[in-house]
């Protein structure tokens, strides 16, 4: 599924968060959208998602206005995303939040991809304990099983990897990385990390200001503003 923002804007009384952002991502391609923090990155993904009403301009998912009713639902079905800034149910088992959220996807065959998915991110031992006593490394990966509960074909990842010991994070990366090959998933992800992006995205988009500033391969970014690598690129762009 492809992704195609049209002059989108996002205003606050008299802030504008984002400002007239024009990108298209293509189905099956992991796309980074980096950027200083209060940048617009974090909105811009919640307009995606449809949780927050753009003040202007259109939204497309495989061609289809979310802003439809007929059409939002069947595409926001087929979505999922995950964020540091939204936290499951504390009260709730790991298990729970997994069952509520596959049953509000209504999630085929739902105990079996619970099942697969404690495995696959090694939640075994976490699925009877309350998320709200979680550590943040656990809790993050909690997250990231709901947001593959309904196995999406459009995934936003913001931070997927914010809290997570580097053995932990690597193992994370490469789960992403499978899964988008395997599946054909179109990523668009928003991270702190160079050398995630580094390696999971086949281009970049630098955000700054509530714009997008510029854009392309790490390498022709590194290249263009005459750094040696994406960090010291990020720094530049961030500082003017």
């Amino acid at each position: 599924m492809s992704i195609e923002i049209k002059q989108i804007s996002k205003n606050y009384n008299n802030f504008k968060a984002v400002k007239n952002l024009n990108f298209q991502i293509n189905a099956g391609s992991t796309i980074g959208l980096l950027g200083p923090n209060g940048c617009g990155k974090t909105t811009t993904i919640g307009m995606i998602l449809g949780l927050i009403k753009p003040s202007k301009g259109k939204i497309l998912i495989n061609g289809k206005d979310i802003e439809n009713e007929n059409d939002r639902i069947k595409v926001l079905e087929r979505m999922n995303f995950i964020s540091p800034y939204v936290e499951l149910p504390k009260k709730l088992t790991v298990k729970e939040n997994l069952l509520i959220y596959g049953r509000m996807y209504e999630v085929k065959n739902l105990k079996k991809r619970i099942e697969t998915l404690m495995i696959e991110l090694n939640l075994k031992e976490l699925e009877n304990r309350k998320t709200g006593e979680l550590s943040s490394g656990q809790k993050n990966r909690v997250s990231l099983a709901k947001s593959l509960i309904n196995s999406p074909d459009i995934l936003l990842l913001d931070e997927p990897t914010a809290s997570l010991d580097p053995d932990t994070g690597d193992y994370i990366r490469s789960y992403i990385e499978n899964y988008a090959s395997e599946n054909k998933t179109t990523i668009l992800l928003a991270s702190h990390n160079m050398n995630e992006v580094e390696r999971l995205c086949s281009k970049v988009m630098m955000m700054k200001g509530g714009i997008i500033i510029d854009e392309g391969t790490c390498d022709e970014l590194v290249s263009k503003h005459g750094r040696i690598n994406l960090e010291e690129t990020f720094l530049k762009l961030a500082r003017e």
